[in-house]
């Protein structure tokens, strides 16, 4: 990785660091599942930011959208292309971008812009709701899932024991769980033009489903999830990847729902966030 690049996005770096395709492998049923709540219909116009590799990109075409996916990772976005092509799809790609710069896409081009866990790490908050309301035709809908700060579930519980392991961020992070909370949403898209009560928040619920332990699910996160990853290797400097592990570990085992030792389902919190333009 460039230095260049590094200093334009780090979060480019951060996402392509792990490989979240072997995290996205247990999101597929839910990612289905919450697209079939967005009242998609054929010849639809999807802009999916934060896409990963088509967890909800991918069902988003099979319902007939013209689907058009971006991330910032290019890992991903070469995962999500060999994806659509196994599959067939012709009315979906997947190419690399910024949430908080759509360059080369123009103003009011879709119908609905969709991103799941995407854009909210994103830095630039207000650029990245800016964008959105940009690209988004009138009458038009953005819908976010947007993990919850302090939220006991999975998700939430994962990035707040990995801070406590983390150096503090750089001077101005914005923290991209102050999406999950409400004033901050309607601040943002208000900044963009859209009135506070065009913005609805739902709370919902996304399952990760995986036919391994949950001790086995902690490896995939240690190895392969860019904020986990960075969380372990300052742990390791200083001598406390064991205590990290065990915490991960004691919370996977916690919230696990599956009645079978060898299998992992677990519910994580969500907001909905419904923007009409």
């Amino acid at each position: 990785m460039s230095g260049s690049t590094t200093v334009a996005n780090p979060n480019k770096t951060l996402w392509e660091k792990g490989d979240f395709t072997r995290i996205s492998e247990t999101m597929r049923e839910s990612g289905a599942a919450l697209v079939d709540k967005f009242g998609i219909s054929a010849g639809m116009d999807v802009l999916d930011l934060g896409c990963g590799d088509g967890t909800t990109a991918i069902p988003a075409a099979r319902l007939g959208a013209r689907v058009a996916g971006v991330d910032i990772a290019r890992n991903l976005v070469d995962a999500g292309n060999k994806r659509i092509q196994e599959e067939g799809l012709t009315n979906i790609s997947i190419r690399e971008g910024d949430a908080t710069n759509l360059e080369g896409i123009n103003d009011e081009s879709f119908d609905l812009v969709v991103s799941i866990f995407g854009a909210m790490f994103a830095p630039k908050p207000f650029d990245v709701a800016r964008e959105m309301v940009r690209v988004t035709r009138p009458g038009g809908r953005i819908i976010m899932g947007n993990w919850i700060p302090g939220d006991p579930t999975l998700v939430a519980q994962i990035l707040k024991i990995s801070s406590a392991y983390t150096p503090p961020p750089p001077e101005g992070f914005v923290s991209p769980m102050l999406w999950g909370v409400e004033s901050h949403v309607i601040e943002r898209f208000g900044k963009a033009g859209i009135p506070a009560e065009n913005i609805s928040f739902e709370k919902d619920t996304y399952t990760f489903n995986a036919p391994f332990s949950p001790a086995a699910f902690v490896e995939r996160f240690r190895d392969y999830y860019g904020p986990t990853m960075t969380a372990f290797e300052a742990a390791e400097k200083a001598g406390k990847a064991a205590d990290l592990q065990r915490e991960l570990e004691e919370l996977f085992n916690r919230e696990n729902r599956s009645g079978d030792a060898g299998s992992t389902s677990i519910p994580a919190a969500f907001f909905r966030i419904t923007v009409n333009r």
